[in-house]
């Protein structure tokens, strides 16, 4: 997705030498996933002028909030100000009157996306007043900011209210400022202005919930599906950032491919478009696959179906975005979509020869059923299947999907193989082919395409009850190992029970209480933080010396409340819980550094999500899985304006404090295990850190205390 910065902006507008809508609100929405909007007056006028635009918005999975005031009338305020009836019941009944019936097409589109927008959470209105020495009067500013996912906004303000009279018969205008170019403070102020008003902490303003408003919207003015009224005014060509011609897929002229990635694309080629790009996360695998089916498509003259498939539905919204860049309009299938009907028609329309292309995108769990699995039995002619984050299609499920009709095939993974799975990872590579490309960390860092960092591991120690659950759980997985045979898929019940150990690990209680006193110490005052925690529970506020807690809270609960209660700080959780509006609300703030400091996750930012801004990064949760820590390091490595380089800091755990005499070994395989899968993490991370060193002076402590003079090759147990 194109950035705010690729807008061409004026200074101003004005209305009656600008196409305001044309020139400004759908080319900045195109591209936005926050629009905040405070207005004059409510009215249905003012709504179908502020839905100019955010059909982009919406795509991008945006969010949008309006501060408006009632039109009231003299009898109103004098109502109100005598106490007749309730306020809130004066203003509901004067916001109501503005409400109109719809005079065209256009405006009945236009108010159908509104109001389902409303439905879905995804735009939301409130309403405001003022009131000083017990007068209440009419809220008139008249601002907004648009923020992209980059964090970059763009603020206005002017005597132009949302209303179709402002916009075409009224001589008004309206001021911009960019937070790019020197006017981040305007920018700033205004935003702070906003958020005050917004949260009802505006001093002499009133700011209201009008529940009620929202529903009679939705009732009065929710048709059916949501059409793009901006297409059916102003035409295709508003969203075309080129003119195509008769090829069905092509790179936007934006687009510039590295010497690597068309090198990835010329070698797929060679191997009959079969294989397996492999290459670091932050690398622009996606945009190498939509090259490579450039070419590929050319080849057979736009006569191509393609299956773009991913293992999260946050992933197939951002291929959407990255796709249509391409020329190419997908059809999404995945639950919340109406798609089955569309799926098969078009299937059949392909295999007859009725149409010569299609695309679509889809999760890994829509592909692999059998209403899917049927259709694609029907298929006929060149077809290409396209998996994103390839190393989760090994499952039985996905693998019964791996069918010969797709003669074209392309896998993209940073970490291609499964993590105890031998035989999926095999299934996987067999189907796809060879690596055309392996792109890794350290070349992608010393090419300067991924951010170089300092990596500092701190030694945190279980405590006595810890380490003892996580020996006695050691002893239960032995024994069950056993009986497995060498290349075999683990037990359920070994499966189950190496999860609880982990979550020992994950919840070590020293982890908090490192946490809490490095950031206390060094970054209570920074910003583009994350910390990533376990899928744990721990004892609440163990992090605090001498503050005794009985209660069992989530590790993430915990965290949150520890950074924004205890020390003060801007932030936010960032899981799968928020919506995907509130996600883009949320990575844009953090990208801006000045509304949020930290963001707190689980898994949330394993596979596929873009918060390249993330410059120090804290690893409460210890995994063991080579797949997920590479790809939790190439998140924080990806490249941003003002980022020279990055900070991890990741919590080693240790079975017993090395600084002191070793008593008792009765369970030390156990620990050796341990201290194994902590090094080997340790080990890689520091292998391209900018300060190797620091971390090769733990290693020597810990070599010394077990008496181990080399980790290599030696196999210390499970």
């Amino acid at each position: 997705m194109m950035s705010l910065k690729d807008v061409e902006l004026k200074r101003e507008y004005r209305s009656l030498i600008d196409n305001v809508a044309r020139d400004f609100y759908i080319p900045l929405l195109r591209h936005a996933v926050i629009y905040r909007r405070a207005v004059g007056f409510f009215s249905s006028s003012s709504l179908i002028e502020i839905s100019k635009g955010i059909m982009g918005l919406v795509r991008n999975g945006g969010i949008i909030q309006l501060v408006a005031s009632p039109c009231l009338s003299d009898e109103d305020v004098e109502a109100i100000k005598k106490g007749y009836s309730l306020r809130e019941k004066i203003i509901e009944n004067a916001l109501l009157r503005g409400l109109y019936e719809i005079k065209t097409e256009i405006e009945q589109d236009r108010l159908n996306l509104l109001a389902s927008l409303i439905a879905e959470g995804i735009m939301d209105i409130k309403i405001a007043l003022t009131k000083q020495d017990g007068e209440i009067g009419i809220y008139h500013e008249k601002m907004g900011i648009i923020a992209d996912s980059e964090g970059n906004k763009v603020a206005f303000s002017g005597s132009m209210n949302e209303s179709a009279t402002a916009m075409t018969v009224n001589y008004e205008a309206i001021d911009v400022f960019c937070s790019w170019n020197g006017d981040h403070e305007r920018v700033w102020l205004k935003e702070n202005a906003f958020a005050s008003i917004w949260n009802n902490t505006e001093p002499n303003i009133i700011t209201l919930d009008f529940p009620s408003v929202k529903e009679e919207i939705i009732k009065q003015y929710r048709r059916g599906p949501i059409v793009d009224p901006d297409r059916k005014e102003f035409g295709d060509d508003i969203y075309m950032t080129q003119k195509l011609d008769a090829q069905w897929i092509r790179k936007p002229d934006y687009v510039k491919f590295y010497d690597y990635q068309a090198e990835a694309m010329i070698e797929w080629e060679r191997e009959g478009y079969c294989g397996i790009f492999d290459m670091a996360t932050g690398t622009g695998k996606t945009y190498t696959a939509l090259g490579a089916l450039e070419v590929l498509s050319k080849k057979l003259n736009s006569k191509l179906g393609i299956f773009i498939v991913c293992p999260y539905q946050h992933l197939v919204e951002q291929w959407i975005a990255d796709i249509e860049a391409f020329g190419v309009k997908p059809l999404v299938c995945y639950s919340g979509y109406d798609w089955k009907r569309k799926f098969r028609s078009m299937i059949s329309d392909f295999t007859l020869g009725i149409i010569s292309n299609f695309c679509v995108v889809t999760t890994n769990a829509t592909f692999a059923t059998d209403y899917m699995q049927k259709e694609i039995d029907k298929l006929r002619g060149h077809v290409c299947l396209v998996v994103d984050e390839a190393h989760n299609f090994g499952a039985k499920k996905q693998l019964a999907c791996m069918k010969e009709v797709f003669k074209y095939r392309l896998a993209l993974s940073a970490t291609l193989e499964r993590h105890y799975d031998v035989e999926g990872t095999k299934r996987l590579k067999d189907y796809f082919g060879n690596k055309c490309i392996e792109y890794s960390l350290s070349r992608a860092i010393k090419e300067n395409k991924l951010t170089p960092y300092y990596y500092y591991a701190i030694p945190i120690y279980l405590e006595d009850d810890e380490l003892e659950a996580y020996n006695q759980l050691t002893e239960k997985i032995v024994k069950l190992l056993r009986n497995t045979k060498k290349g075999e898929p683990i037990s359920k019940s070994a499966e189950i029970l190496l999860l609880k150990r982990a979550r020992i690990i994950a919840g070590a209680r020293n982890k908090l209480r490192a946490l809490y006193e490095i950031i206390k110490d060094k970054y209570v005052t920074k910003s583009h933080i994350l910390v990533y925690c376990g899928a744990t529970n721990v004892e609440y506020s163990s992090y605090i010396e001498g503050k005794v807690d009985d209660d069992e809270k989530r590790q993430i609960d915990i965290v949150v409340n520890m950074l924004g209660n205890e020390l003060g700080m801007r932030v936010s959780k960032f899981t799968s819980e928020e919506s995907a509006a509130e996600r883009e609300l949320i990575k844009a703030d953090f990208a801006d550094g000045t509304m949020l400091q930290a963001l707190v996750a689980i898994r949330c930012l394993d596979e596929g999500v873009n918060i390249p801004g993330i410059r120090t990064a804290f690893l409460l949760a210890s995994s063991t899985n080579p797949k997920e820590y590479v790809q939790r390091r190439g998140r924080v490595l990806r490249k941003a304006p003002n980022k020279q380089f990055a900070e991890i800091y990741d919590f080693i755990t240790l079975p017993r404090d090395i600084t002191k005499p070793m008593s008792g070994s009765e369970y030390l395989n156990s620990e050796l295990s341990l201290i194994r899968r902590e090094y080997e993490r340790m080990e890689e991370f520091a292998s391209l850190a900018e300060n190797t060193s620091d971390v090769t002076k733990l290693q020597d402590k810990i070599n010394e205390f077990y008496k181990l003079y080399y980790m290599g090759g030696h196999d210390y147990g499970v």
